[in-house]
């Protein structure tokens, strides 16, 4: 399975925001410094997130963004399938009726794909915002710009 800019960039900023939004909201501007990531495809981002219910945003002069839920309630997996879609690394046609597949009854390779699927969806679902928080707090301490030269 391999993640786009949406879900890598995407995470990084809900963290961004779990973290500095505690106070007060927390403009695009700013979380874009810190991540070193477009203001443009920020907000597109962050639309997707506050489609999804994750985010909200506050109006005003000292508007932004802040979470719409608690950082324990929102787990990796909700981030990532806001922002990627179905994080299934393989679509089995097997286990979708509406599709079926001809081979269904003697393929036994459906019960990798399966398993591949359900370690994912698991390891994403149990990682929760908060975690990561408290993570981000321990390597990074001032909250400088926490990927200066990171490719991913």
């Amino acid at each position: 399975m391999k993640l786009s800019t949406k879900g890598r960039y995407g995470l990084r900023a809900m963290i961004d925001l779990a973290r500095y939004s505690e106070e007060e909201p927390v403009s695009i501007s700013s979380i874009a410094a810190r991540q070193d990531i477009s203001e443009r495809y920020l907000e597109q981002l962050v639309g997707l997130l506050k489609k999804a219910g994750l985010v909200r945003s506050i109006r005003g002069a000292t508007g932004g963004y802040v979470l719409a839920k608690s950082t324990g309630e929102i787990s990796v997996g909700d981030v990532l399938r806001a922002l990627e879609g179905s994080l299934e690394p393989v679509r089995c046609a097997a286990f979708y009726s509406e599709e079926g597949c001809m081979a269904a009854d003697g393929c036994v390779t459906k019960y990798v794909w399966q398993k591949i699927n359900d370690s994912i969806n698991d390891t994403v679902n149990h990682m929760m915002l908060d975690e990561l928080v408290r993570e981000s707090r321990k390597v990074n301490p001032e909250g400088e710009l926490e990927h200066p030269q990171c490719n991913f």
